[in-house]
């Protein structure tokens, strides 16, 4: 079932995606009277699942979940259509239309990328508002288990002060700190320390078994009793927490084993919060010094809990304009960052890039509309700003010749330009294939 969600939703936002990036460049074309051929969701290699004709257009599904496409008659684009380069421009032909023409139908795409992403921002501010923890509220530091932060010097209970010399005061900066981060100061111990990260602090992470950062701590909530393990039988229900173990509190998961190991192959007396009541309790030990219990837990467990300062904040619809476009604004920089990072070998980002698996990943297990549409929004931002990087193929490939016609009043010849589309379309599989590569080593 885990599957068929998440699998839905990466098809619904990509097909979402690709639709209107494509009608970004459809609708311009149609305006200034160029013909489009087809308008493609996927691409139609040999086949098609579904088509149409209307009017000029063949409208379509291909069977490929690669991506979408609009073929503009008289374009030199990845179809190669060099017999129709061959024959006299038509007056309906795409290089038949004045350049500056050609730039907004080129840069269609991107703008209704970008709109989409910031338009999803300023209607997430106001169905959801925003939810955050104050730094200040995480008393006892947060949890550290990723072994490349570990070496670093780092440990569960370290609090993080500032990153990069600026202060963080909400627990969601982190994460998108420490893309760009180089230097972080940290509370260990009642003492500040300085820890200066690697240049290929990154390629570290995306290598790595783990690339989990700086976790909240979590109360030991209990999921379910392992059937085949120590404490099965045993009257434990889902939502209960140990609250402590032979008389002594237990306040965070992640304290457990410490406390249990030394009671291997016996039993504990332990605490159990049920509604309200704490029930005494004698839970096995193993020869592991393991319980047999999965732990569960979530967000609104913590703020029923009280154990951080949860911020929530409401917006009316003028302020959601302003709060949607400052997240797109801060994605967009940051997603220009990242790539920044991605380009510069040293960094070694480059080895986190993932392909259509790592996509599908992102998209949580149960169905969530806020989470989707979040997700669609970075997506829509990701596809706009590789779609302007000034590779042949891409739209920003176009866009850099069309720029270099409009400023040198001559085009480039249509042989050079179908030898940089196919030396496009060959770097453009190479990044897929890379990508997708990653996804599985």
């Amino acid at each position: 079932m885990e599957f068929v969600i998440r699998i839905s939703q990466f098809l619904l936002s990509l097909s979402l995606l690709i639709v209107l990036h494509e009608l970004g460049h459809f609708i311009p074309a149609k305006l200034f009277g160029a013909r489009v051929e087809k308008f493609y969701l996927f691409f139609d290699l040999k086949f098609s699942l579904f088509k149409k004709k209307v009017g000029d257009t063949v409208y379509g599904i291909g069977w490929l979940p690669l991506g979408g496409y609009v073929k503009i008659s008289g374009m030199m684009d990845e179809s190669m259509d060099k017999e129709q380069m061959a024959q006299p421009p038509k007056p309906w032909e795409f290089r038949s239309k004045p350049a500056w023409q050609r730039l907004i139908i080129m840069l269609g795409g991107v703008t209704v990328n970008f709109i989409l992403a910031y338009v999803i921002y300023v209607f997430l501010a106001f169905g959801y508002g925003d939810t955050d923890i104050t730094t200040d509220s995480v008393k006892d530091g947060y949890s550290v288990t990723n072994p490349i932060l570990i070496d670093l010097g780092l440990k569960t209970g370290d609090k993080v002060v500032s990153i990069n010399g600026e202060k963080v005061t909400m627990v969601s900066e982190i994460r998108k700190k420490l893309i760009e981060a180089e230097k972080l100061t940290i509370l260990s111990n009642n003492e500040t320390k300085e820890i200066t990260l690697p240049e290929d602090f990154l390629g570290q992470l995306s290598t790595g078994d783990s690339r989990s950062f700086f976790g909240l701590r979590y109360p030991f909530i209990v999921d379910f009793v392992i059937d085949t393990l120590a404490n099965k039988g045993k009257d434990l229900k889902t939502g209960d927490i140990i609250v402590s173990i032979n008389n002594e509190p237990l306040k965070y998961f992640d304290e457990l084993e410490s406390r249990v190991k030394p009671f291997s192959g016996t039993q504990v007396s332990v605490g159990i919060l049920r509604d309200g009541k704490t029930i005494p309790m004698q839970l096995n030990v193993d020869n592991d010094g393991k319980l047999g219990i999965m732990p569960g837990g979530n967000f609104s467990d913590l703020e029923k809990l009280d154990y951080y300062d949860i911020v929530k904040k409401e917006y009316g619809l003028g302020e959601s304009v302003v709060v949607g476009f400052d997240k797109f604004t801060s994605q967009v920089s940051s997603y220009g960052v990242q790539l920044k990072k991605i380009f510069t070998p040293s960094t070694g980002a480059y080895k986190g890039v993932g392909g259509f698996k790592a996509i599908y990943s992102i998209f949580p297990a149960e169905w969530s509309w806020q989470a989707f549409w979040a997700l669609t929004a970075f997506l829509s931002i990701m596809l706009g700003v590789l779609n302007l990087l000034p590779i042949p193929v891409l739209d920003g490939g176009h866009v850099m010749f069309l720029l270099y016609e409009m400023i040198s009043g001559r085009a480039p010849n249509e042989k050079f330009l179908e030898r940089a589309q196919l030396v496009g379309f060959i770097l453009l599989i190479a990044m897929v294939l890379s990508a997708n590569i990653n996804d599985w080593i």
